[in-house]
């Protein structure tokens, strides 16, 4: 049985398509995720990254981000062979942490309490995989470091990829 640290935002839950959903219903345009590509996270968008940056404080952001496909279920998988902890950094931004236990709790009910970790800082977690979409959480990691891929990571190569949620399910179950 395995311990495996899972991250939230860009694993779980979808923020670049939050991104595009909040810009396209605020200001009417469309952004094609695949322009996105290869660019840091909050960039990309016409009204430059100030304004997708300011949707992190507002409510409703983090609790209505869409779910990622096919994580849900091989999530559940995971959760019924290994030792699976959601690691989140929740601290930051004011709505973050109520917001993302409402979705954990709408989305992943199966997840027990005793299993989420809302941090500052990822460093402190000590697990044999992490799967998560940011080098600043994965480079510090001791265990085996899983990239989740997500359009602002596309051009690293220091680390195992994933791209899919089928692709973690055929490497750890």
């Amino acid at each position: 049985m395995a311990r495996i640290a899972i991250d939230m935002d860009g694993v779980m839950a979808d923020t670049t398509q939050q991104y595009i959903n909040w810009y396209a219903e605020r200001y009417g345009v469309q952004v094609d995720k695949a322009t996105l590509y290869g660019q840091p996270e909050t960039s990309g968008f016409p009204h430059g990254k100030e304004v997708i940056r300011g949707f992190l404080y507002e409510p409703g952001f983090f609790r209505t981000k869409p779910v990622i496909k096919d994580s849900q279920e091989v999530i559940k998988a995971l959760y019924d062979k290994h030792e699976v902890f959601i690691v989140s950094a929740a601290m930051e931004f004011p709505n973050s942490l109520p917001e993302k236990l409402e979705w954990l709790e709408e989305f992943y009910p199966f997840i027990s309490w005793q299993n989420i970790v809302f941090c500052g800082s990822k460093t402190i977690v000590q697990a044999d995989y992490m799967i998560d979409d940011h080098v600043k959480n994965l480079q510090p990691f001791k265990g085996e470091a899983l990239m989740f891929t997500a359009p602002h990571n596309v051009h690293v190569t220091d680390f195992k990829r994933v791209n899919s949620w089928e692709e973690v399910g055929a490497l750890l179950l």
